[in-house]
């Protein structure tokens, strides 16, 4: 059942309430069945939660919600992320803060296997609660407007699909999809009558992915009346953007190309045409300053009535707790990463190494969480162009990138004068450039690459290689208890 609360208004006084309540209850005093089974007053059925066009927007606004989980990408899902890879050292060994990621031994029973599962398919059904409720009560809202609602909760699920299958399954280029992948819930689940399901295989998941946010390309608005929406809610070019990634992911190296294309002018300074004007901006800005800028395509926005604070937080964790510390032999200590590049200001020293400050907030950390950034569709767009054969465009994308934060660099010519040199420095270049947003394991395990080994003077953790079961995350106990079908 949709619960939504609301309160007795305050202009009645308290004893009149009791009143009202006794002459309510001597009324009704011939039907006996309701008063034994009355309707909570604080529950909303699922007519009634599509009744009118602002409760319908509050489930829009709860599909957002569900999405800055702390689960989810309000936090754990970006320090997980970036824990499994090479580029942070763990400080703590703290179970609560990533430290079975780090060292690779995270298994079925471990707090985020189920959490970050948990956190995704509420995301998910939130959306198909949506979904079907607009298909169900169709005049509630203008066509115009269920059409939107309905392309930013197909979003929402792809989003949260994708997120899930490039963590529990085996990844799509080692057998083109082959392998087993998720439960693919598409129905509005209200019971536990629907909880035994089998897995779609991988490639069944990424279908359901770009069918989804093709179709809410085609419905979703070219944009919004303020930078702010902009930046929060799904719109054209966010089905676009996240469309990259997902053929990035699956090599398809074409589609990549031909979505990036829509956004993505011809020539420098490379921009977005239509829907709205995307475009590189000042890279310390858009993490201090300016969230909303042209770049930011869509971010998780913090406030203080939703913020996610503490072991939960990747701004505490990374940084004001000092509990992974960059890791010296990762990419920050990459000769080719100059000092006077803008994006090595997002660090601070304390005890001889070096913490992230990307996000710099502190408590409560009220930082904007980036999904989708500019800079990573013109890094896609360029592995993309350079793995087809187009180094011209892959180098001019490249430089756009860089240049943005290093004006004076000039790449050697050893490394972009030939292809495979080329698509090495634009992966070296999205370590830089995407540091501490949660893509390095993915972008590992998507070029079939190893989670390398890393150490510490009291921390080891060792290299897994894909051939190992520990390559991707276990699937939850949660789940295998409760889902009859899940492992046949």
């Amino acid at each position: 059942m949709l619960m939504n609360t609301y309160r007795i208004p305050r202009s009645i006084p308290r004893f009149g309430r009791v009143l009202l309540l006794g002459g309510l209850l001597t009324a009704a005093g011939c039907d006996q069945q309701e008063l034994l089974n009355p309707v909570p007053q604080t529950s909303i059925t699922g007519d009634n939660a599509f009744s009118s066009p602002e409760r319908v927007q509050g489930l829009v606004n709860g599909i957002y919600k569900a999405i800055k989980a702390g689960n989810y990408y309000g936090g754990n899902y970006l320090i997980y992320s970036e824990a499994r890879g090479e580029e942070f050292i763990n400080r703590t060994s703290n179970t609560f803060t990533a430290y079975e990621a780090w060292n690779q031994t995270l298994n079925s029973g471990s707090n985020f296997v189920a959490g970050f599962w948990a956190a995704a398919y509420a995301a998910i059904n939130n959306a198909n609660i949506l979904i079907q409720g607009l298909a169900d009560h169709p005049n509630t809202v203008s066509e115009t407007l269920r059409k939107q609602y309905v392309a930013e909760a197909k979003f929402a699920r792809a989003l949260a699909y994708f997120s899930l299958v490039t963590l529990y399954a085996r990844p799509y280029n080692e057998d083109k999809g082959a392998s087993p992948g998720l439960p693919l819930r598409l129905k509005a689940e209200t019971t536990t009558a629907g909880n035994d399901l089998k897995r779609s295989s991988v490639a069944e998941v990424y279908a359901r992915i770009l069918k989804d946010l093709d179709e809410a390309e085609a419905d979703l608005p070219a944009g919004y009346t303020s930078a702010l929406l902009n930046t929060t809610r799904a719109h054209r070019n966010t089905a676009v953007a996240l469309k990259t990634r997902v053929y990035l992911n699956q090599g398809n190296y074409a589609k990549v190309i031909e979505e990036a294309r829509k956004i993505v002018s011809d020539a420098a300074p490379f921009s977005a045409a239509s829907g709205v004007a995307h475009r590189l901006q000042n890279i310390v800005e858009i993490f201090t300053t300016n969230y909303t800028s042209t770049e930011s395509i869509l971010s998780v926005p913090m406030t203080e009535l939703d913020n996610v604070t503490g072991q939960s937080s990747f701004a505490y964790v990374f940084n004001a707790n000092s509990e992974y510390h960059l890791n010296p032999n990762g990419i920050w200590g990459h000769t080719d990463w100059k000092t006077g590049d803008l994006r090595r200001t997002f660090s601070r020293t304390a005890s001889g190494v070096q913490f992230l400050t990307k996000y710099g907030k502190p408590s409560p950390f009220l930082d904007y969480i980036p999904i989708l950034r500019y800079a990573e569709i013109l890094l896609n767009y360029a592995e993309a162009a350079a793995r087809t054969g187009d180094l011209p465009k892959a180098l001019a994308l490249l430089k756009a990138v860089r240049n943005r934060s290093d004006a004076g660099y000039v790449f050697p010519e050893s490394a972009v004068s030939t292809q495979a040199a080329l698509v090495s420095t634009i992966l070296t270049e999205r370590r830089i450039e995407l540091l501490g947003e949660g893509f390095r394991s993915n972008d590992l395990l998507r070029n079939g690459l190893p989670l390398p080994a890393k150490a510490s003077a009291s921390n080891t953790a060792p290299e897994v290689k894909p051939s190992q079961s520990n390559y991707i995350f276990p699937l939850p106990n949660t789940e295998i208890v409760t889902n009859k079908l899940l492992l046949e």
